[in-house]
């Protein structure tokens, strides 16, 4: 297996201050009989190598607003301060809903659904953006270090410069930052650009959207950004603000591991058993989201088996769409659209007690999921735009018998890194077709060789790596 490298030094580390929309932590039991968890996976988890042996607070949203009944929070996590951004109702609505998931969410993904742009949204994107920033502010040490992230906080950094210039400010975000031609359409993008240009290093996923970034300063604000960094106006003339591309990683040995274990390995072959024996088994797991090009795929696997490239008595596919914003129109829309769709492929195609895809609307454990990777021989991951795409990451790590293959879109940020990939045009839906025919006539020993090199890059470029990059470069000492 390869190496995963090693966690930070951190005791001698300034004390961190980690910014993000939501807290590491869930409220699971009814109120007041339930209690406060460490959230699974996510952000937090990606970060554990830089809260250990160094003092840490979170700060966010706890998922309740504050004109509702709020479990007592716990002063700490897992020895992880968490402090609680209070937020309304109606701030959650023009903020998350509204401006972020509304404006900026499409906006970044390539305006696949157009976006809304809404004044009132705006005010209290920045309202909140505030209220973050004042919290920050309040709490954090004298010197220390602060990492913001994602696309809900994007004016966090520029008013936390302003109200605390002792501080080192990084913000990463986890989303595409689009080209300066889309970008250019927001009504806000100067105050969201100066925002973002509060930070000492801000941080993308791929030199794409770093690019894009230092594009949109020169266009937009009349900066003359150079290599990997601009220089803007100061109070004291002027400060030099690094941009990078910082690809996140996963916890690659976690998922090995677990993909080991015996009880995993047994609900693998269960699966398969349940699928109903067929030689190979496509799987597709998303958040049901119109970015994920998940209708995209079940075309192209249905015309496949229709039109002979596949043998529908060999495949069968799996299609897990986990629920998400599922008040937003957009998402009730999508998921109309996609199980329509996974219904007239199965009256089509499908045979009794022998569906042609398996559809699933529901979370699923992270027990389950590994089950799914090492059970599933083909991994079909096709957004129209993805920032990263960890996805394709964890079914990677989880393939301990060096077998299995990735068909994934070329609009994901883990395009640039897993080139041994089956790289797809997700928009092609002929050239699709043409790629799962290619993986199944594949012999073992061509898939064998391309998952390989997929599982080095995946735990060469792990998480640790990621953490430790970031925060050497924001800190100052570059590896």
């Amino acid at each position: 297996m390869p190496s995963t490298g090693t966690s930070p030094e951190a005791s001698h580390a300034a004390p961190l201050v980690v910014v993000a929309n939501r807290l590491p932590v869930e409220y699971v039991g009814n109120a007041g009989e339930g209690e406060w968890r460490r959230a699974p996976g996510g952000l937090v988890s990606a970060l554990e190598p830089a809260l250990a042996g160094r003092p840490a607070t979170w700060i966010g949203w706890s998922g309740h607003t504050s004109d509702s009944t709020e479990p007592a929070l716990p002063e700490a996590i897992d020895d992880l301060r968490i402090v609680a951004v209070p937020l309304s109702g109606e701030q959650v609505e023009q903020f998350y809903e509204g401006f972020s998931n509304g404006a900026l969410w499409p906006l970044y993904h390539d305006v696949v659904v157009t976006p809304a742009y809404h004044r009132p949204e705006f005010v209290a994107y920045r309202e909140v953006n505030a209220v973050f920033a004042a919290k920050v502010a309040e709490l954090a040490p004298e010197g220390g270090t602060v990492w913001v992230h994602d696309y809900q906080l994007q004016l966090v950094p520029r008013m936390l410069r302003d109200a605390r210039p002792d501080l080192t400010i990084g913000f990463f975000l986890h989303i595409p930052f689009p080209p300066v031609e889309l970008f250019a359409q927001l009504p806000w993008r100067r105050q969201l650009l100066e925002g973002l240009l509060g930070a000492d290093l801000v941080g993308f996923q791929t030199h794409d959207s770093a690019r894009n970034f230092l594009g949109a300063t020169r266009r937009l604000l009349g900066l003359d950004p150079g290599g990997d960094r601009v220089d803007v106006p100061d109070q004291d003339g002027q400060r030099t603000v690094r941009v990078g591309a910082f690809p996140i990683g996963i916890g690659a040995a976690a998922f090995d591991t677990m993909a080991r274990a015996p009880q995993i390995q047994a609900r693998a072959r269960q699966i398969r058993e349940e699928m109903g024996g067929f030689r190979l088994l496509f799987l597709g797991v998303d958040r049901l989201d119109y970015t994920k090009g998940i209708d995209v795929r079940l075309r192209a696997f249905s015309e496949a088996l229709a039109e002979g490239l596949l043998d529908p008595s060999e495949v069968t596919m799996l299609q897990v769409a986990i629920p998400s914003r599922e008040t937003v129109e957009e998402y009730r829309n999508i998921r109309d659209e996609i199980e329509l769709l996974v219904g007239r492929i199965n009256g089509d195609l499908g045979r009794v007690g022998d569906p042609a895809i398996h559809y699933l609307h529901q979370s699923v454990s992270r027990e389950e999921l590994v089950a799914m990777y090492v059970a599933a021989d083909v991994l079909l991951v096709t957004p129209l735009r993805d920032g990263m795409n960890l996805v394709a990451k964890e079914y990677i790590a989880s393939r301990v018998q060096e077998t299995g293959a990735v068909v994934l879109s070329e609009f994901t940020g883990a395009a640039e890194q897993l080139q041994e990939a089956f790289i797809v045009n997700p928009y092609d839906i002929e050239g699709l077709k043409r790629t799962l025919a290619a993986v199944v006539a594949s012999t073992p020993e061509e898939l064998a060789r391309r998952l390989q090199s997929l599982r080095t890059n995946v735990f060469e470029d792990d998480v640790d790596r990621w953490v430790r990059t970031f925060l050497a470069t924001l800190e100052g000492h570059v590896p």
